[in-house]
């Protein structure tokens, strides 16, 4: 199953994309599982050598004093945190999760794995975003006229 932040490349434009996976408790592996997620308002931030997945909405059924929009660690190599690091700080960008999908471990072990594809981006103006807006309207009038002649 692969689960998208629909508003990720409204709000921004992707450079680079990255895999991780990430650290999830055994309800919230089982929710993302069953598409339970909601990656709409969540975005990466990394903190000392670690990097964290802030705001992600994981519901879980029946759990008390839980928290959905807690954070979780993101699973990526230190060389690959340094890089992503410098990259924001020379840049001026922003580590958002594009998607959330299951992989097949390697090796043939039995489970599945929880990997997230983030990337980094550049905020959009407002401008930029109505010009996208513009142009997936004409595409969409020009598909039109094509099926209708």
């Amino acid at each position: 199953m692969k689960i998208f932040n629909k508003r990720v490349n409204f709000d921004y434009q992707i450079s680079e994309k990255f895999e991780a996976g990430v650290s999830l408790s055994g309800g919230e592996a089982k929710a993302v599982r069953t598409g339970h997620l909601n990656l709409t308002n969540s975005f990466a931030k990394i903190i000392g050598d670690e990097a964290f997945l802030i705001n992600a909405n994981i519901p879980i059924q029946g759990a008390k004093d839980y928290n959905p929009t807690r954070s979780r660690k993101l699973l990526l190599h230190k060389r690959e945190i340094y890089s992503i690091q410098t990259k924001i700080k020379a840049k001026n960008l922003t580590l958002v999760p594009i998607s959330m999908y299951t992989s097949i471990r390697p090796g043939g072990r039995k489970g599945r794995l929880i990997k997230t594809e983030l990337g980094l981006g550049k905020s959009k103006k407002k401008f930029e975003k109505k010009e996208s807006l513009k142009k997936r309207a004409q595409k969409r009038e020009i598909e039109k006229e094509f099926k209708l002649g």
